[in-house]
């Protein structure tokens, strides 16, 4: 895939490595808006407008270089499907679902939006987190920023549920309370298993929830978050096993630093796909 920076508008060229789409409804992301054929993503105070084109996609924005970043452009995704195809089972997955780039997304936002997906739907968890943003995030103008811990220390947990949190609205005033973004920036420090203890402890987070902030927030890529889809497909594909736990364990062991690149991609072919098929 190759790109281009041209007065803030970052120009990508071809699709196979590259589709918003994919990118952005895997479930690694809860704040963007579809616009017609166009999507809007939202990272902290920041925004761009993505727009397909014949032969690949505009990235508008005011901030290139965050976004150069936080959609990963420049690893090589063509060379880790290429070795990740080895595996008989993503075969399928990855010419499903090539176009995702995993997102670098920021460390406080990914702790507070994966406590709201835990058990939840995505309808929900965006009306959930477009509320928080509204009303306490800073008016951009035409979008609120993702607000500060210091504007949610200012709430109680009844306001978190008004906002539709329900029982997560304790684990949200807890969490804010037990670490702030220094800290946050602070673990990445830790080797990835103590990160992960780390995580555990905070209110909210258990170890889906731990693993996915490991991967969309931190950039681990040695960690494999299972749920219910991945725990099919574990079943399925490989052995009879219902520890989610020892599941993990043995697809880290499986892919070790690709695993995040193999679940996110296992996860949404298993999802929008299989799961589709299912309940037709």
């Amino acid at each position: 895939m190759k790109y281009k920076i041209v007065n803030n508008v970052i120009n990508i060229s071809g699709k196979e490595d590259f589709n918003i789409k994919d990118i952005l409804e895997c479930g690694q992301i809860f704040s963007f808006d579809k616009q017609g054929d166009d999507y809007v993503v939202y990272s902290r105070d920041k925004c761009a407008k993505v727009v397909e084109s014949e032969d690949g996609y505009k990235i508008m924005t005011n901030d290139s270089s965050y976004f150069e970043n936080f959609f990963d452009l420049k690893t090589d995704y063509s060379k880790i499907k290429n070795t990740l195809k080895k595996e008989p089972i993503l075969k399928g997955p990855i010419e499903f679902g090539g176009g995702i780039r995993i997102l670098k997304q920021d460390l406080f936002e990914t702790l507070i939006s994966f406590i709201v997906s835990a058990n939840n739907n995505i309808k929900r968890i965006q009306l959930i987190l477009n509320r928080l943003r509204k009303s306490l995030g800073k008016d951009m103008g035409t979008y609120h920023a993702f607000p500060t811990r210091e504007s949610m220390l200012k709430k109680d947990e009844t306001f978190f549920k008004d906002i539709g949190a329900g029982y997560r609205a304790g684990y949200l005033y807890k969490v804010i309370r037990q670490v702030d973004e220094e800290k946050l920036k602070e673990y990445d420090n830790l080797k990835t298993p103590e990160l992960r203890n780390k995580l555990i402890v905070l209110s909210g987070v258990g170890p889906k929830v731990a693993d996915c902030i490991l991967l969309f927030g931190y950039g681990r890529k040695d960690v494999f978050p299972v749920d219910t889809w991945i725990a099919k497909m574990y079943n399925k594909y490989y052995e009879p096993l219902e520890n989610r736990e020892k599941i993990r364990e043995k697809l880290v062991e499986k892919f070790g630093n690709l695993a995040g690149y193999a679940q996110q991609y296992l996860f949404y072919f298993m999802r929008s796909f299989v799961g589709n098929n299912e309940h037709s």
